[in-house]
Parts: structure tokens; sequence; C-alpha cells
């Protein structure tokens, strides 16, 4: 089962990601956010714990805290902590100089486009869970 954190400033979007999540078996906890830097202060805080997430779902175009800004400081986290966070990058945005440039973050494992489907999200949230490799 994974936990996971969905980090976007809309709220239409945190709705359709809930109802997406709706019944799926392999999230066991979603956690929604507007403020990228609070899940920031969440990770330095539980760093040592089991608590952390272990996928995040990424808006990049956010008014406080960029999503790029957001990568930037979770690769300098990832490096330092036992566990690695796997972020998925959702945007509404198709400009492939985006996609190219999420690809220089270890932690992005994909780049979607809005909306995502149930599919995609499922298969995340089960590749995420038991099994998973993380850095030791």
């Amino acid at each position: 089962m994974c936990k996971l954190v969905v980090i976007d400033d809309n709220p239409t979007d945190h709705y359709i990601m809930q109802r997406l999540l709706h019944n799926n078996y392999n999230c066991e906890q979603a956690t929604y956010t507007y403020d990228g830097r609070l899940v920031l202060d969440f990770l330095e805080q539980n760093k040592e714990t089991a608590a952390l997430p272990d996928v995040i779902f990424l808006d990049l175009d956010m008014p406080e805290l960029t999503g790029w800004e957001f990568l930037d400081e979770l690769e300098t986290f990832n490096r330092q902590s036992k566990k690695t966070v796997q972020v998925h990058i959702m945007s509404s945005s198709i400009r492939s100089a985006d996609v190219f440039h999420s690809k220089k973050y270890a932690c992005v494992n994909s780049f979607m486009t809005k909306p995502l489907s149930r599919d995609e999200i499922n298969k995340i949230c089960e590749q995420a869970g038991p099994g998973r490799r993380d850095v030791a």
C-alpha cells in the first residue's frame, strides 16, 4: 500500500484526484495540499520515520513555491534521506521544454498531462507499494 501526497493549487484538481483514488486498494493514505513548503517541512521533520510518502503528485505552476523550486529542494532531501520519494508531475502544460527540464531531476518518475486517468494512478500506486526498492 502506498502513501501519497497531491500538491496542487487548484481545488478542482484535488477533487478529481480524490475521485480517481476512491476505492483504490493500492493507496493506503492520500494527503492533499496547496502548499509544497508544508510538504518539504513535513519531510524534513519525519525523515527518520515511516511517515514519509511513497509518491508525490506535483503540479508545476503554483503561486508561492513553484513545482520547479519544490523539485530542487526535494532532490537535496532525497540525497540525504534513507527513503527516496518518487514524484509524478501532473501538469496542464504540454510544453516539450517542461518535459525536457523535468528529466534533469532524479526523483521525477513521469510527466503526465492533466486530467490523469484512473489507470495511470492505479499503476503508479501499485508500483510504489510493498517491495519497492529504497536507497539504503
